[in-house]
């Protein structure tokens, strides 16, 4: 953590809390100046500290109310790059990670019903060329979800 000092973890806290707060609000609570926390911010943002302030959606008021944990297993590991960029059609999908252990690729799908979860498994990932198999969770529900703590 030392590219960050104590005002950069401050003003991170600050956006944490609410993206879309005024940078002259943050200078204010923080008793610093508003040119301070613009040089700030756009420095987090060029080391790609900060990544982007964007809403986080609660799928489940918008009609998506099943998610999923699938793992995936490659016919061949060295696919794996073909089989991302086909992944990545599937608007379903909202997070791939590489894994060790049984699996190459791990998913969380996010669908309206059971029905609409078997199309992507079945239907549209099942599909891909070079995938050998699926193996999926069933998410009941998020207990928390956050960023790592500063």
């Amino acid at each position: 953590m030392d590219m960050l000092d104590e005002f950069d973890v401050k003003i991170i806290k600050e956006l944490e809390k609410d993206g879309r707060i005024a940078y002259s609000t943050i200078a204010s609570n923080l008793k610093i100046s508003n040119t301070m926390v613009h040089q700030r911010i756009n420095r987090l943002f060029e080391q790609g500290i900060i990544t982007g302030i964007k809403p986080i959606l609660n799928e489940k008021q918008i009609g998506y109310d099943w998610a999923s944990f699938t793992g995936i297993t490659l016919n061949k590991d060295s696919d794996s790059e073909r089989i991302i960029e086909a992944l990545k059609e599937i608007p379903e999908i909202t997070e791939c990670y590489f894994v060790t252990g049984s699996f190459t690729l791990y998913l969380k799908i996010t669908a309206r019903n059971h029905e609409h979860m078997r199309k992507i498994l079945y239907d549209k990932i099942d599909n891909i060329p070079g995938i050998a198999k699926t193996d999926s969770m069933v998410e009941l529900g998020c207990a928390f979800k956050r960023n790592v703590s500063l």
